[in-house]
């Protein structure tokens, strides 16, 4: 059994900065001390716990499982401990270098990525904001809980507890198609169904997603599955297959790729689309801020 008197206690707030960069020299940085400082930090806490902790990799340091369940017990203690003293009330977004990373596996990601940081530089100029917009996100609710991923923007939420879940605005799903396709000429759905040919977004988890056709999409046997958004829409933009997409999308469909929408698209549900992150960053107000950015980003590309 370890003995607590022999564990400096500086070396955990090292521990979760590797963990959470996932790079030596930027956890240095994030902490103001050396990378040589940190290496050795490093050594000591991998000599007090017997394992490897981190294993380097070509573009960082992956964690090995111990590491995994101690970050989360050490995560936690600090998160009370700053609490405790304050730390996080005296966040001032002007003079902050705080770091966050934001996923949005919704297609609209890059544009609001480009929304946020241009805000941000005029009130949080030394924050930095780095971006996913993979469509197809791997491991995203662990990531939330663990704090690699501070926020989502996305229409599905994380199932178990711990997850809080702010609606921004309801989505829905729509078929667009190139110029001149003879489906915009389509008297009814189901002659659209039984004669186009479809290109649609893989499912992220089987059966999870949105259905984006009718009942009729049974008789549905000519169809192309794509990872990402974009590649719907310039797959539609080049071809005769039908594309299904958010209705958000719709003006870069007509204005970058020439699409329309078709008037007999299927009657289709809305899908709230999401901004969500865990419980354990709700109280910090630099999240808070955080997430005050996200609501406004939103809403100046609606009004766009």
């Amino acid at each position: 059994m370890l003995n607590l008197r022999s564990i400096d206690l500086n070396l955990l707030p090292v521990f979760e900065a590797i963990h959470e960069e996932r790079n030596l020299s930027r956890a240095a940085e994030r902490l103001g001390m050396s990378q040589s400082a940190v290496s050795h930090a490093l050594t000591r806490l991998r000599d007090l716990l017997r394992d490897d902790l981190f294993v380097r990799l070509p573009q960082g340091v992956q964690p090995t499982p111990l590491a995994e369940l101690v970050y989360l017990r050490v995560r936690e203690s600090l998160a009370g401990v700053r609490d405790l003293l304050g730390e996080t009330r005296m966040f001032d977004p002007a003079t902050s270098t705080r770091r966050f990373f934001v996923a949005i596996p919704h297609p609209m990601g890059p544009l609001l990525a480009g929304q946020m940081c241009r805000q941000m530089a005029l009130t949080a100029p030394d924050i930095r904001v780095e971006f996913s917009t993979r469509s197809l996100p791997v491991g995203l609710p662990r990531k939330l809980e663990d704090g690699r991923v501070d926020i989502a923007v996305d229409w599905l939420v994380p199932a178990g507890e711990g997850f809080h879940a702010k609606k921004l605005y309801d989505d829905h799903m729509l078929l667009l198609a190139r110029h001149g396709h003879p489906a915009l000429q389509a008297k009814s759905l189901n002659e659209v169904i039984e004669t186009c040919k479809f290109v649609v977004m893989r499912n992220r988890i089987p059966g999870s997603d949105v259905q984006t056709l009718p009942a009729a999409q049974n008789n549905v046997h000519d169809y192309l599955i794509m990872s990402e958004q974009l590649e719907v829409l310039l797959t539609a933009s080049r071809t005769d297959y039908i594309g299904v997409t958010l209705r958000s999308l719709l003006k870069l469909a007509e204005e970058s790729f020439s699409l329309e929408a078709l008037p007999l698209s299927p009657p289709a549900p809305d899908v709230p689309i999401y901004l969500i992150w865990h419980h354990n960053r709700h109280s910090d107000p630099a999240h808070i801020y955080l997430r005050e950015q996200l609501v406004i980003a939103v809403q100046q590309l609606k009004e766009r």
